[in-house]
């Protein structure tokens, strides 16, 4: 028995026809959804993601602005930039692409956008929310994630989820949110004894190490969900992921292709996001005029 594929493209074209109309809703209460993009240096991958965002961002009907800096650029003249958007009530959301420069602090960077502006969901306060269960912006690619396992009507709760990596991106918060769904979590890592064993007592593995054909079939256990989130190149120069898609198919109930399984929902959820703090913009300006 062949697993059943997740088609990510599939969920995330439905999802952003969602997207779209409610986009149109909000711009006849006068307020279209603005996106600023940052984007440091020359970085070939970086410039790809970014015209890929803000096509969509325009597909969408949404506003979309691009700030490009030479690698030279100072961190303070970027921390000011993102002080000067925090304070643009027309960009809804901020996005600076990583990776950055060495002489520029990832984490300074993050903590000087406005945790209202987050849409990336990478802010220790948005991150901390996300922990406890209040409603807030979540990391794109865990919340693309999650969409992919519901849509795909994968039940969570009382499930065991392995999660492989523990990133701050991806491994971390898509385990939390595993979590906030009732799930039973384990985390494994580089450090962790036995990885077989413990994966093949997995319902649902979410493989996100970053090395190519990771994981084989003998870490899946007969008709478990496998979510791959892993964007490899192979010997052949080939886009893969991190599991053995070819072996694992014949053995997983579920299973997401690279590419078109995750990569898809995390620019969708970048989307849903930055409409969200555009919803939440209009609340607070409705209630200020009230």
């Amino acid at each position: 028995m062949t697993a059943q594929i997740i088609n990510g493209k599939e969920i995330a074209n439905r999802k952003k026809q969602e997207i779209s109309v409610e986009v149109e809703q909000l711009k006849k209460s006068g307020v279209t959804p603005g996106l600023a993009v940052i984007l440091v240096g020359d970085n070939q991958a970086s410039k790809t993601y970014v015209r890929s965002k803000q096509k969509t961002c325009n597909d969408l009907g949404m506003h979309s602005v691009l700030i490009e800096y030479a690698e030279s650029v100072s961190e303070d003249e970027l921390l000011s930039k993102i002080a000067q958007l925090n304070g643009d009530d027309s960009i809804h959301g901020i996005l600076v692409q990583l990776p950055l420069p060495a002489h520029i602090s990832e984490m300074k960077v993050i903590e000087t956008i406005s945790p209202a502006k987050d849409v990336d969901g990478f802010h220790p306060i948005n991150i901390g929310r996300m922990m406890i269960g209040q409603d807030t912006f979540i990391s794109c690619t865990p919340y693309g994630i999650l969409v992919l396992l519901k849509e795909s009507g994968i039940e969570l709760e009382g499930k065991h989820v392995v999660v492989v990596g523990r990133s701050n991106i991806v491994g971390k918060p898509v385990g939390q949110l595993m979590l906030n769904e009732n799930a039973t979590v384990t985390y494994c890592h580089s450090r962790t004894k036995d990885l077989e064993k413990i994966t093949q007592s997995a319902d649902i593995i979410i493989a996100a190490v970053g090395k190519s054909g990771f994981i084989t079939k003998n870490h899946v256990k007969q008709g478990a969900v496998v979510i791959d989130v892993g964007i490899n190149r192979n010997s052949e120069g080939k886009l893969c992921g991190d599991v053995s898609f070819e072996e694992v198919k014949e053995k997983a109930g579920h299973i997401t292709p690279v590419p078109g399984g995750v990569g898809p929902m995390t620019i969708t959820m970048l989307m849903y996001n930055t409409l969200k703090s555009a919803r939440n913009s209009l609340s607070k300006l409705q209630r200020t005029n009230s």
